[in-house]
């Protein structure tokens, strides 16, 4: 039985962590099975060359993972009833569909096993883990009544958030959006715990099963997820570099009477592309005349250079609704997003959200003000915008020398939405290079139509890691042949 340490710690990995992982690998390869006494805390640690406290603690943690019991008097055993291992658990699930949830589901369920070119996050090292982990501390520090500098007015960190959400992070939000034109007092504000979240509700709010909702073509997939699970008619309208093709926006306005349209002004997802002026104006033109209500997904906000033109500052929020999150560049793990809309519709939402969720979640609003009033989140979106921009740069220059084709170069954001070389399928494309640990994002998991089997949607940050081209390049010969 192996009894020492991973010779090639983690960067940051304490020793406790590392007795864990020592621990669970035994259990995992059944080198030690279930129902076995472990070595005593004295032997372990003598074993291992650490204190005894370090074991102590390593024990107790694994505890209460469930993976270990402890028995009074007589030391610590391995767990019964383990799940049988299983090989095909360790690796991508290859016979998936390539639907709405394929790619979410493969780069969620990997961990940071594989390479995610296709996946809709940033890497973790982009992420400003030392704001947050200084703005933990200063939360940790305040004893609730606000002494820690972090402009609240204290912070209780076992209650429950107001449903209407923190006063404080919602006048800051009003200030936010008041730069890109939405004005949006405080009290048409109301946060939620994501934008996935925030258009739930939005569909609890105003759709009943068998309305109709459109959304453009091709578009965020989870957007056709969600509907679907709201049991709703689905219609779409293709999408150009300017926005939805405005004769066939029409067409469907008049021929499906949709209640809801749900688009991305700014950085659609997936096409990088920005909603022009004009064609702002006549979508909500048509909008008025066909009393359609409009959500507007802002959640990239933050990674524009200048802000492009929002229908919710035409409209004044009065049929459309603009909701955003920090989960792009802040943090995905603490969960925090926000709808404005009228007050009427606010009012009804915040009673909705008593009904479905109770309160809000008071730590991670909290964690999101703190970082938010600090300086270094605006150095951290300026130096995430230039990093972007290089990326683009670069990975729009690899793919185009392997054969892909970017449908615009976008102006700003993660997206490069590419052509595929004559007539290959972006799902055969896709599955292939999975096999060799890439995950990618087949163009029709963004079409509701299935109309871009020949794209594939690209996360320049995500992108550049050398060893992905030549897998890519590899998995389009053979899909090919």
């Amino acid at each position: 039985m192996a009894t020492s340490l991973d010779p090639n710690p983690q960067p940051g990995e304490t020793l406790v962590a590392r007795v864990m992982k020592m621990v669970r690998k035994q259990i995992a390869s059944r080198e030690t099975a279930p129902g076995v006494r472990l070595p005593s805390i004295r032997r372990q640690a003598d074993a291992l060359g650490v204190s005894r406290s370090t074991v102590v603690d390593a024990y107790d943690r694994l505890v209460a993972e469930g993976l270990i019991v402890s028995r009074r008097g007589s030391g610590f055993y391995v767990a019964g009833h383990l799940p049988p291992f299983s090989l095909s658990e360790a690796g991508p699930r290859l016979e998936r569909d390539v639907d709405p949830l394929w790619i979410a589901r493969q780069s969620l369920d990997s961990g940071d096993n594989l390479l995610k070119p296709g996946c809709g996050w940033l890497p973790p090292s982009w992420m400003p883990q030392a704001e947050i982990r200084r703005a933990l501390r200063q939360l940790a520090r305040d004893p609730g009544n606000g002494t820690a500098g972090n402009g609240m007015a204290g912070h209780n960190l076992t209650d429950y958030g107001t449903p209407h959400g923190l006063p404080e992070l919602r006048q800051l939000l009003s200030r936010r959006l008041a730069d890109r034109g939405v004005q949006a007092p405080p009290s048409q504000i109301m946060l939620t715990e994501s934008g996935t979240q925030a258009i739930d509700l939005l569909c609890r709010f105003l759709l009943s099963p068998g309305d109709t909702v459109l959304v453009d073509d091709p578009c965020y997939f989870n957007f056709h997820a969600m509907l679907r699970a709201h049991r709703v008619k689905v219609v779409s309208v293709p999408y150009t570099p300017d926005g939805p093709d405005l004769a066939l926006f029409a067409h469907c306005l008049t021929n499906h009477a949709p209640r809801l349209y749900i688009t991305n002004s700014a950085l659609h997802n997936p096409t990088g592309a920005t909603l022009a002026p004009v064609v702002a104006h006549r979508v909500l033109k048509l909008a008025d005349a066909h009393d359609l209500v409009i959500i507007e997904d802002d959640i990239f906000a933050d990674f524009e250079h200048q802000p492009a033109p929002r229908l919710a500052a035409f409209d004044g929020l009065d049929r459309v609704i603009h909701i955003g999150s920090f989960s792009k560049t802040l943090s995905a793990a603490f969960r925090s997003g926000f709808i404005a809309a009228r007050q009427d519709w606010i009012d009804e939402l915040v009673d909705l959200r008593v009904a479905t969720s109770f309160g809000g979640g008071s730590l991670a609003v909290a964690l999101v003000l703190a970082v938010l009033s600090d300086g270094a989140y605006r150095r951290h979106t300026s130096s995430l915008r230039n990093r972007l921009a290089e990326a683009m740069e670069t990975v729009s220059a690899r793919l185009r020398a392997i054969g892909l084709t970017p449908w615009i170069e976008p102006g700003a954001g993660m997206f490069l939405w590419c052509r595929l070389p004559g007539d290959l399928d972006a799902a055969d494309v896709a599955r292939l290079a999975l096999a060799e640990g890439v995950i990618l994002a087949p163009g029709n998991a963004f079409s509701l139509n299935q109309a871009a089997s020949g794209f594939l949607r690209f996360n320049v940050a995500q992108s550049l890691d050398p060893a992905i081209m030549p897998v890519l390049e590899r998995a389009m010969l053979q899909a090919g042949a």
